[in-house]
């Protein structure tokens, strides 16, 4: 059965559906996964598969929107799994402003690692964008945290290539500006 018809039936609240479509898509849920955990910088408070158990707990609550395909399926897992992350750089921002001595960092930085800070500076910034252009904001979702190609992404919002990178660029740029003047640019 393909994998779009299971995630409909999911959403209908069928537990069959469910079991059969784990194995069919954790493989991809994993590298989306690995791929945020990626970015953060500091010791990581969840693991691979730890990431991808929450936000499949998420996405099989149903409080979704039907899935139209497999990659709008993987687009919303993608923004879940960032979702999951903003929550964890919160909480351990707020656990360091309530520490005694907050402790310098003296590893050296990474360029494909995010801190805390520059998550939630991001995520702040999508919110903005996303208030201002909703596609933009998305195209950032998509290629960032979910890894999309341009392709893939004009595929799931039945765009154009063109259009898709177009804006994807301008979204980038508007990024880089925004995350920069709070001071947390990304790398």
């Amino acid at each position: 059965m393909e994998i779009t018809q299971l995630l409909q039936r999911i959403q209908t609240g069928d537990r069959e559906a469910l079991n059969e479509v784990i194995p069919l898509v954790y493989a991809e849920l994993k590298k989306l996964a690995s791929a945020h955990l990626r970015r953060e910088s500091g010791p990581v408070a969840m693991e691979t598969t730890a990431l991808v158990h929450e936000a499949f707990l998420r996405l099989a609550g149903g409080r979704h929107p039907s899935y139209e395909n497999r990659s709008h399926f993987y687009g919303i897992a993608s923004r879940l799994m960032r979702q999951i992350l903003v929550e964890m750089a919160r909480a351990r921002t707020t656990e360091k402003r309530c520490a005694p001595e907050e402790q310098l960092r003296t590893d050296h930085p990474d360029v494909d690692r995010l801190s805390d800070r520059t998550v939630l500076a991001i995520d702040d910034a999508l919110t903005r964008l996303a208030s201002e252009d909703e596609l933009k904001a998305q195209l950032i979702e998509m290629r960032y945290f979910g890894g999309m190609t341009a392709e893939e992404s004009a595929e799931t919002l039945s765009l154009s290539v063109h259009i898709v990178r177009r804006n994807l660029r301008l979204a980038q740029a508007w990024l880089r500006r925004e995350v920069a003047g709070m001071g947390a640019a990304p790398k």
